[in-house]
Protein backbone atom coordinates (compact mmCIF):
# COMPACT_ATOMS: atom_id res chain seq x y z
CA UNK A 1 0.00 0.00 0.00
CA UNK A 2 1.20 3.37 -0.86
CA UNK A 3 1.88 6.05 1.04
CA UNK A 4 -1.17 9.23 1.09
CA UNK A 5 -0.87 12.33 0.23
CA UNK A 6 1.43 15.08 1.79
CA UNK A 7 1.10 18.84 2.23
CA UNK A 8 4.09 19.27 -0.63
CA UNK A 9 1.82 17.81 -3.10
CA UNK A 10 -0.57 20.73 -3.41
CA UNK A 11 2.96 22.86 -3.48
CA UNK A 12 5.29 21.12 -5.93
CA UNK A 13 4.71 20.23 -10.13
CA UNK A 14 6.37 17.14 -9.95
CA UNK A 15 5.64 16.48 -13.86
CA UNK A 16 7.59 20.25 -14.34
CA UNK A 17 10.54 18.97 -12.01
CA UNK A 18 10.98 16.26 -14.68
CA UNK A 19 10.09 18.18 -17.39
CA UNK A 20 7.09 16.21 -18.97
CA UNK A 21 3.73 16.67 -19.79
CA UNK A 22 0.84 15.77 -17.43
CA UNK A 23 -0.50 12.67 -20.12
CA UNK A 24 3.39 11.38 -20.11
CA UNK A 25 3.91 7.97 -20.05
CA UNK A 26 5.04 5.78 -17.45
CA UNK A 27 7.70 5.21 -19.64
CA UNK A 28 8.38 8.81 -20.71
CA UNK A 29 8.11 9.55 -17.08
CA UNK A 30 10.89 6.72 -16.49
CA UNK A 31 13.23 8.01 -18.98
CA UNK A 32 13.47 11.81 -17.50
CA UNK A 33 13.89 10.79 -14.28
CA UNK A 34 17.01 8.60 -15.82
CA UNK A 35 18.29 11.15 -17.67
CA UNK A 36 18.06 13.78 -15.11
CA UNK A 37 19.55 11.50 -12.10
CA UNK A 38 22.61 10.99 -13.97
CA UNK A 39 23.10 14.60 -14.75
CA UNK A 40 22.86 15.54 -10.96
CA UNK A 41 23.83 12.74 -9.15
CA UNK A 42 26.47 13.34 -5.99
CA UNK A 43 28.58 11.23 -7.77
CA UNK A 44 29.11 13.24 -10.72
CA UNK A 45 29.17 16.56 -8.99
CA UNK A 46 31.41 15.70 -5.74
CA UNK A 47 30.90 19.01 -3.53
CA UNK A 48 27.98 20.29 -5.35
CA UNK A 49 25.70 20.95 -2.90
CA UNK A 50 23.25 22.13 -5.30
CA UNK A 51 23.38 19.02 -7.67
CA UNK A 52 22.63 17.35 -4.97
CA UNK A 53 19.47 19.12 -3.92
CA UNK A 54 18.55 19.37 -7.07
CA UNK A 55 18.92 15.23 -7.43
CA UNK A 56 16.87 14.64 -4.22
CA UNK A 57 14.02 17.00 -6.12
CA UNK A 58 13.90 14.85 -9.06
CA UNK A 59 14.31 11.67 -6.76
CA UNK A 60 11.15 13.03 -5.22
CA UNK A 61 9.11 13.21 -8.34
CA UNK A 62 9.93 10.16 -9.32
CA UNK A 63 8.55 8.58 -6.36
CA UNK A 64 5.17 10.10 -6.24
CA UNK A 65 3.96 9.93 -10.46
CA UNK A 66 6.18 7.36 -10.94
CA UNK A 67 4.44 5.02 -8.76
CA UNK A 68 1.06 4.03 -10.05
CA UNK A 69 -0.64 4.41 -7.28
CA UNK A 70 0.72 7.60 -6.16
CA UNK A 71 0.59 9.00 -9.29
CA UNK A 72 -3.48 9.42 -9.86
CA UNK A 73 -3.72 10.23 -6.16
CA UNK A 74 -1.15 13.45 -6.86
CA UNK A 75 -3.30 14.02 -10.11
CA UNK A 76 -6.42 14.44 -7.89
CA UNK A 77 -4.57 17.09 -5.38
CA UNK A 78 -2.89 19.10 -7.98
CA UNK A 79 -6.68 19.01 -9.45
CA UNK A 80 -8.36 20.15 -6.74
CA UNK A 81 -5.58 23.00 -6.10
CA UNK A 82 -6.22 24.23 -9.67
CA UNK A 83 -9.92 23.87 -8.95
CA UNK A 84 -9.05 26.46 -6.23
CA UNK A 85 -9.71 24.37 -2.63
CA UNK A 86 -8.15 27.15 -0.63
CA UNK A 87 -6.92 30.59 0.19
CA UNK A 88 -4.32 31.31 -1.59
CA UNK A 89 -2.11 28.61 0.04
CA UNK A 90 -1.79 26.39 -2.72
CA UNK A 91 -2.79 26.15 -6.54
CA UNK A 92 -3.50 29.19 -8.58
CA UNK A 93 -7.03 29.72 -7.96
CA UNK A 94 -7.35 30.50 -4.32
CA UNK A 95 -10.67 30.67 -4.15
CA UNK A 96 -12.73 29.40 -1.39
CA UNK A 97 -15.73 27.03 -2.49
CA UNK A 98 -18.89 28.66 -1.43
CA UNK A 99 -21.25 25.42 -2.33
CA UNK A 100 -20.99 23.83 1.05
CA UNK A 101 -18.08 21.60 0.40
CA UNK A 102 -16.19 21.41 3.78
CA UNK A 103 -12.91 22.18 1.61
CA UNK A 104 -14.38 25.69 1.07
CA UNK A 105 -13.59 28.58 3.44
CA UNK A 106 -10.03 29.07 3.65
CA UNK A 107 -7.87 26.05 3.62
CA UNK A 108 -4.42 26.70 2.94
CA UNK A 109 -1.38 24.32 2.46
CA UNK A 110 -0.40 25.28 5.47
CA UNK A 111 -3.13 24.17 7.58
CA UNK A 112 -3.37 20.62 6.27
CA UNK A 113 0.54 19.56 7.02
CA UNK A 114 0.30 15.45 6.75
CA UNK A 115 -2.52 15.36 5.20
CA UNK A 116 -3.05 11.77 6.10
CA UNK A 117 -4.51 13.00 8.90
CA UNK A 118 -6.83 15.02 6.65
CA UNK A 119 -8.13 13.21 4.44
CA UNK A 120 -8.73 9.38 6.09
CA UNK A 121 -9.85 7.07 3.53
CA UNK A 122 -7.37 7.95 0.85
CA UNK A 123 -6.09 4.73 1.55
CA UNK A 124 -9.58 3.51 3.01
CA UNK A 125 -8.36 4.02 6.61
CA UNK A 126 -9.43 6.31 10.14
CA UNK A 127 -7.36 7.79 11.95
CA UNK A 128 -8.63 7.18 15.42
CA UNK A 129 -8.26 10.31 17.77
CA UNK A 130 -7.11 10.17 21.62
CA UNK A 131 -8.40 12.93 24.24
CA UNK A 132 -6.43 15.98 24.96
CA UNK A 133 -4.06 15.82 27.91
CA UNK A 134 -4.04 18.16 30.53
CA UNK A 135 -2.81 21.61 30.98
CA UNK A 136 1.21 22.04 31.98
CA UNK A 137 1.16 24.07 35.48
CA UNK A 138 4.44 26.09 36.52
CA UNK A 139 5.16 27.11 40.15
CA UNK A 140 8.25 28.61 42.17
CA UNK A 141 10.62 26.72 44.67
CA UNK A 142 12.75 28.92 46.70
CA UNK A 143 15.55 27.30 48.20
CA UNK A 144 18.24 28.84 50.27
CA UNK A 145 22.16 28.69 49.00
CA UNK A 146 22.88 25.79 51.40
CA UNK A 147 19.93 23.89 50.63
CA UNK A 148 21.08 24.12 46.80
CA UNK A 149 24.79 22.58 47.44
CA UNK A 150 23.67 19.59 49.12
CA UNK A 151 20.24 19.24 48.47
CA UNK A 152 17.00 18.90 49.60
CA UNK A 153 12.76 18.43 49.93
CA UNK A 154 10.77 21.46 49.38
CA UNK A 155 6.91 21.53 50.12
CA UNK A 156 4.99 22.58 46.91
CA UNK A 157 1.17 24.32 47.31
CA UNK A 158 -0.86 24.42 44.18
CA UNK A 159 -4.33 25.73 43.80
CA UNK A 160 -6.53 24.48 41.25
CA UNK A 161 -8.30 22.42 39.03
CA UNK A 162 -7.57 18.61 40.66
CA UNK A 163 -9.06 14.68 39.86
CA UNK A 164 -11.65 14.35 41.53
CA UNK A 165 -11.76 12.23 44.43
CA UNK A 166 -15.12 10.65 44.38
CA UNK A 167 -14.58 8.98 40.93
CA UNK A 168 -11.18 9.07 40.49
CA UNK A 169 -11.30 11.14 36.99
CA UNK A 170 -13.69 9.25 34.84
CA UNK A 171 -16.18 11.63 35.45
CA UNK A 172 -18.57 8.92 35.86
CA UNK A 173 -20.61 7.83 39.39
CA UNK A 174 -19.06 5.36 41.73
CA UNK A 175 -20.14 1.75 40.75
CA UNK A 176 -20.88 3.04 36.56
CA UNK A 177 -18.22 3.14 33.87
CA UNK A 178 -18.30 5.64 30.85
CA UNK A 179 -19.38 3.61 27.77
CA UNK A 180 -17.86 3.45 24.03
CA UNK A 181 -19.33 6.60 22.22
CA UNK A 182 -21.99 4.81 19.68
CA UNK A 183 -21.31 7.22 16.86
CA UNK A 184 -17.64 6.91 16.63
CA UNK A 185 -17.53 3.61 18.06
CA UNK A 186 -14.54 4.88 20.35
CA UNK A 187 -12.86 6.53 18.05
CA UNK A 188 -13.90 9.72 18.61
CA UNK A 189 -13.91 10.75 15.05
CA UNK A 190 -16.57 10.83 12.27
CA UNK A 191 -16.15 10.63 8.44
CA UNK A 192 -17.88 12.66 5.97
CA UNK A 193 -17.41 11.16 2.46
CA UNK A 194 -16.68 13.73 -0.54
CA UNK A 195 -16.23 11.75 -3.37
CA UNK A 196 -13.01 10.08 -3.13
CA UNK A 197 -11.72 11.82 -0.18
CA UNK A 198 -13.22 11.56 2.79
CA UNK A 199 -12.68 14.02 5.51
CA UNK A 200 -12.55 13.24 9.11
CA UNK A 201 -14.29 15.65 11.76
CA UNK A 202 -14.47 14.98 15.45
CA UNK A 203 -17.40 13.41 16.52
CA UNK A 204 -20.18 15.42 17.42
CA UNK A 205 -21.78 13.12 20.05
CA UNK A 206 -18.46 12.24 22.29
CA UNK A 207 -16.30 15.61 21.33
CA UNK A 208 -13.45 13.46 20.61
CA UNK A 209 -13.32 11.54 23.69
CA UNK A 210 -14.77 8.17 22.06
CA UNK A 211 -16.46 7.72 25.51
CA UNK A 212 -19.93 8.94 26.71
CA UNK A 213 -20.76 9.07 30.50
CA UNK A 214 -24.09 8.48 30.90
CA UNK A 215 -24.51 9.01 34.68
CA UNK A 216 -22.41 12.09 35.30
CA UNK A 217 -20.53 11.80 38.87
CA UNK A 218 -22.65 13.68 41.77
CA UNK A 219 -19.05 15.57 42.42
CA UNK A 220 -18.15 16.97 39.20
CA UNK A 221 -20.68 16.93 37.10
CA UNK A 222 -18.58 14.50 34.78
CA UNK A 223 -15.72 16.72 34.40
CA UNK A 224 -13.46 14.62 36.53
CA UNK A 225 -12.13 17.13 38.19
CA UNK A 226 -12.63 19.91 40.74
CA UNK A 227 -11.15 22.58 42.17
CA UNK A 228 -8.23 22.11 45.44
CA UNK A 229 -5.31 23.07 46.81
CA UNK A 230 -2.77 20.27 46.72
CA UNK A 231 0.19 19.17 48.74
CA UNK A 232 3.17 17.11 47.58
CA UNK A 233 6.78 17.90 47.82
CA UNK A 234 9.66 18.18 45.03
CA UNK A 235 13.15 17.11 45.30
CA UNK A 236 15.98 19.50 44.44
CA UNK A 237 19.08 17.87 42.96
CA UNK A 238 22.31 19.36 45.14
CA UNK A 239 23.99 21.76 43.22
CA UNK A 240 20.63 23.01 41.12
CA UNK A 241 21.51 26.55 39.55
CA UNK A 242 19.46 29.46 39.71
CA UNK A 243 16.57 29.42 37.54
CA UNK A 244 16.51 25.77 36.57
CA UNK A 245 13.37 23.67 35.64
CA UNK A 246 12.07 20.51 37.12
CA UNK A 247 9.58 18.63 35.68
CA UNK A 248 7.21 16.57 37.81
CA UNK A 249 5.04 14.36 34.70
CA UNK A 250 1.49 13.71 35.85
CA UNK A 251 1.33 17.12 37.90
CA UNK A 252 -0.22 19.20 36.06
CA UNK A 253 -4.18 20.32 35.84
CA UNK A 254 -6.27 16.96 34.64
CA UNK A 255 -7.06 16.26 31.42
CA UNK A 256 -10.53 15.04 29.93
CA UNK A 257 -12.01 11.83 31.61
CA UNK A 258 -10.52 9.54 29.92
CA UNK A 259 -7.27 10.89 29.66
CA UNK A 260 -3.25 11.56 31.31
CA UNK A 261 -2.75 14.92 33.13
CA UNK A 262 -0.16 17.41 31.93
CA UNK A 263 2.97 18.50 33.87
CA UNK A 264 4.04 20.31 36.46
CA UNK A 265 7.25 22.28 36.06
CA UNK A 266 8.87 23.87 39.11
CA UNK A 267 11.22 26.80 38.68
CA UNK A 268 14.46 26.93 41.64
CA UNK A 269 15.17 29.91 42.81
CA UNK A 270 18.16 30.23 45.01
CA UNK A 271 18.69 33.20 47.36
CA UNK A 272 21.65 34.75 47.18
CA UNK A 273 24.55 33.91 49.66
CA UNK A 274 26.21 36.72 51.54
CA UNK A 275 29.96 35.16 51.32
CA UNK A 276 29.72 32.90 47.86
CA UNK A 277 28.71 33.74 44.73
CA UNK A 278 28.83 31.09 41.94
CA UNK A 279 30.26 30.66 38.02
CA UNK A 280 28.88 27.41 36.85
CA UNK A 281 30.38 24.57 39.15
CA UNK A 282 32.54 27.04 40.72
CA UNK A 283 32.23 29.34 44.06
CA UNK A 284 33.52 32.27 44.16
CA UNK A 285 34.70 34.61 46.85
CA UNK A 286 36.52 37.89 48.02
CA UNK A 287 39.16 37.09 50.75
CA UNK A 288 40.24 40.47 52.75
CA UNK A 289 43.80 40.59 54.31
CA UNK A 290 45.74 42.85 55.72
CA UNK A 291 48.58 44.73 54.12
CA UNK A 292 50.98 42.76 56.37
CA UNK A 293 49.41 39.76 55.28
CA UNK A 294 49.64 40.58 51.78
CA UNK A 295 53.50 41.63 51.94
CA UNK A 296 54.82 39.44 54.15
CA UNK A 297 53.19 36.38 53.40
CA UNK A 298 50.38 34.59 55.51
CA UNK A 299 48.44 31.53 56.00
CA UNK A 300 44.87 32.58 56.46
CA UNK A 301 41.65 30.54 57.08
CA UNK A 302 38.80 30.36 54.17
CA UNK A 303 35.73 28.98 54.98
CA UNK A 304 34.04 26.61 52.43
CA UNK A 305 30.65 24.74 52.32
CA UNK A 306 32.42 21.74 54.46
CA UNK A 307 34.16 24.16 56.76
CA UNK A 308 37.46 26.09 56.77
CA UNK A 309 40.04 25.35 54.68
CA UNK A 310 44.05 26.78 55.36
CA UNK A 311 45.29 29.18 51.97
CA UNK A 312 48.53 30.13 51.38
CA UNK A 313 49.38 33.89 50.71
CA UNK A 314 52.72 34.32 49.00
CA UNK A 315 54.70 37.18 50.45
CA UNK A 316 54.05 40.45 47.69
CA UNK A 317 50.71 39.29 46.77
CA UNK A 318 48.68 42.21 45.01
CA UNK A 319 45.29 42.93 45.78
CA UNK A 320 42.79 41.35 43.45
CA UNK A 321 45.10 38.11 42.81
CA UNK A 322 42.58 35.08 42.31
CA UNK A 323 43.82 31.39 44.00
CA UNK A 324 41.88 28.53 43.34
CA UNK A 325 40.95 25.80 46.16
CA UNK A 326 40.25 22.68 43.90
CA UNK A 327 37.09 20.55 45.05
CA UNK A 328 35.49 23.38 47.09
CA UNK A 329 32.78 24.36 44.81
CA UNK A 330 29.44 23.30 44.14
CA UNK A 331 28.33 19.88 43.58
CA UNK A 332 27.91 18.74 39.80
CA UNK A 333 24.50 16.84 39.77
CA UNK A 334 25.34 14.68 35.72
CA UNK A 335 28.91 14.61 36.22
CA UNK A 336 29.82 14.26 39.52
CA UNK A 337 32.07 15.64 41.52
CA UNK A 338 32.66 19.31 42.88
CA UNK A 339 33.82 22.50 41.50
CA UNK A 340 36.45 24.83 42.57
CA UNK A 341 36.51 27.62 45.02
CA UNK A 342 37.86 30.71 43.71
CA UNK A 343 39.18 32.84 45.85
CA UNK A 344 39.62 36.48 45.53
CA UNK A 345 42.53 38.59 47.84
CA UNK A 346 41.36 41.83 48.90
CA UNK A 347 43.56 44.33 50.58
CA UNK A 348 41.96 45.91 53.42
CA UNK A 349 42.77 49.37 53.91
CA UNK A 350 41.54 50.23 57.03
CA UNK A 351 39.60 53.83 57.55
CA UNK A 352 41.09 54.37 61.16
CA UNK A 353 44.69 54.14 62.71
CA UNK A 354 45.33 53.88 66.65
CA UNK A 355 48.22 56.67 67.45
CA UNK A 356 50.59 54.20 67.10
CA UNK A 357 49.69 52.08 63.83
CA UNK A 358 49.52 56.21 62.44
CA UNK A 359 53.13 56.55 63.47
CA UNK A 360 54.32 53.23 62.36
CA UNK A 361 52.58 53.69 58.65
CA UNK A 362 54.70 57.17 59.39
CA UNK A 363 58.10 55.57 59.40
CA UNK A 364 57.49 52.79 56.44
CA UNK A 365 56.14 55.91 54.29
CA UNK A 366 59.77 57.77 54.79
CA UNK A 367 61.55 54.73 53.90
CA UNK A 368 59.37 53.62 51.00
CA UNK A 369 60.66 54.20 47.36
CA UNK A 370 58.40 55.67 44.88
CA UNK A 371 56.91 52.34 43.07
CA UNK A 372 58.42 51.77 39.84
CA UNK A 373 55.00 51.54 37.94
CA UNK A 374 54.54 55.01 39.16
CA UNK A 375 57.90 56.35 38.41
CA UNK A 376 57.92 55.20 34.57
CA UNK A 377 54.41 56.88 34.38
CA UNK A 378 56.05 60.18 35.16
CA UNK A 379 58.78 59.88 33.33
CA UNK A 380 56.67 58.81 29.94
CA UNK A 381 54.20 62.10 30.65
CA UNK A 382 57.44 64.69 31.49
CA UNK A 383 59.59 63.66 28.51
Amino acid sequence: MSEGPRREWFERDYYQTLGVPKNASAVEIKKAYRKLAQKWHPDANPGNTQAEERFKEVSAAYDVIGDPEKRPQYDQVRDMAAAGYGSGGFGPGGRGRTDGSPFGGGFGAADFGDLEDLFGLFRGGQTSRQPTRGADLETEARVSFEDAMRGATVPLRIKGPATCPVCGGSGAEPGTSPVTCPTCHGTGSVAVNQGVFSLERTCPQCRGSGRIVEHPCHECAGSGSVRRTREFSVKIPAGVKDGARIRLPGRGEPGPPGSRAGDLYVRVRVIQHRVFGRRDADLTMELPVTFAEAVLGANVSVPTLDGSVTLKIPAGTPSGKTFRIRGRGAPKPRRGGHGDLLVTVKVDVPGHLSKEERELVKQLHEIEQVPPGRADMLREVVT
